[in-house]
């Protein structure tokens, strides 16, 4: 995969005018839109559920990008397939090591792509014998929970592993205080694919904040 995959979070955009702000990264050239569901356990923020995702859905064309960072993750994945998800991404850490391949097939059985999260005290090797099962991996280069994150550099070293391990289509994500440099960091060492938050939305030029990320 040559291209790499911009996936605006829209964490970071205006929720009064959210229909506004994802046109608006629609038109400027963003593939996918992320979207950070948060349930103030797994991480210490609440964030958005299912009826906002489906009302997404009504407003865009492009594949929404569902990363959980809940617990119980199995129990949600009926329900963001059902509303609109393109992918669902959860945590490693949110459920048990005989849980991961049975969570991945089942959010494969609703014809979407699965992922897998690590967070970034999680060393890489952990996840190498489930790789094989998923569509995505995503390595999260902040702790998750909240936007505006300075970037720990020593989380993308994970990925030269992670993508010596992956087949050739495998989506590398990285998610967490990603700009014009850590960008090129990370795509460097193997991402394919990038979440940024408030290095796109408070740009002042947005078409050119995605383009700068490639």
């Amino acid at each position: 995969m040559s291209k790499v995959i911009i996936s605006p979070s829209i964490l970071s955009s205006d929720f009064a005018n959210l229909g506004r702000d994802i046109h608006e990264i629609e038109k400027a050239g963003a593939d996918w839109v992320h979207i950070d569901v948060m349930d103030g356990h797994f991480v210490p923020n609440l964030t958005i559920g299912v009826p906002v995702v489906k009302s997404i859905r009504k407003v865009t064309h492009l594949p929404l990008d569902v990363h959980l960072m809940i617990e119980n993750p199995m129990k949600y994945i009926k329900p963001f397939a059902q509303a609109g998800a393109d992918i669902i991404t959860f945590h490693y850490e949110a459920v048990e090591r005989n849980e991961v391949i049975e969570i991945a097939q089942y959010i494969k059985d609703f014809d979407i792509k699965a992922g897998l999260a690590i967070k970034p005290n999680t060393n890489p090797e952990e996840i190498l014998e489930y790789v094989g099962y998923f569509d995505m991996i995503l390595i999260m280069t902040v702790e998750p929970g909240f936007g505006g994150q300075e970037f720990i550099s020593k989380c993308a070293q994970k990925l030269p592993l992670i993508r010596e391990f992956a087949e050739g289509d495998l989506i590398l994500q990285v998610d967490g205080g990603i700009n014009r440099e850590t960008a090129r960091v990370c795509t460097k060492l193997g991402a394919n694919s990038l979440v940024a938050g408030s290095y796109i939305f408070n740009a002042e030029n947005i078409s050119d904040a995605i383009s700068s990320l490639r």
